[in-house]
């Protein structure tokens, strides 16, 4: 790993942690050139993952992606980045355990919509406006109608 101060890629790792969920390990390293201590974090890559769009291209599943839709409809929520992480993780599990290799992004989406509406409403009613592709106001009345009988 290279120093993020003088870029050397001599360090010594001076402590590990693995995440609640046991899908990351955070470690703290120190470079042996400098003395800068810094973090790293190994992230499990689910290798293979293909999402089979609306419109039938396949593409390889992107995290990021999915992370930066998650937190644009998340804006100026009192949802944190780990309940973020939490989230997808959480999403990627199910899938995984329903399909092989490929996933329609439709199940995606649903699955991102049901952990949301549980989480945050707001952002479970901007999600699902980007997601279900309301045209007009009577889109997101009728998600919210759907949202307090199911309650």
């Amino acid at each position: 790993m290279r120093c993020p101060k003088c870029t050397s890629i001599e360090d010594k790792v001076v402590d590990s942690r693995i995440s609640k969920e046991g899908n990351t390990i955070r470690r703290r390293r120190e470079c042996a050139e400098c003395g800068h201590r810094f973090t790293t974090v190994e992230l499990l890559v689910r290798d293979g993952i293909v999402v089979i769009k609306r419109d039938g291209r396949r593409e390889d599943f992107d995290r990021e992606k999915l992370i930066r839709a998650i937190r644009h409809a998340c804006h100026k929520r009192p949802i944190d980045a780990e309940q973020l992480s939490m989230l997808v993780d959480d999403v990627l599990d199910a899938l995984e355990a329903t399909y092989e290799s490929e996933i329609p992004s439709q199940a995606i989406g649903d699955a991102v919509m049901q952990r949301l509406r549980k989480i945050d409403q707001v952002a479970y009613v901007r999600f699902a406006s980007v997601y279900k592709e309301f045209r007009d106001v009577t889109g997101f009345v009728d998600e919210i109608k759907g949202m307090k009988k199911s309650e």
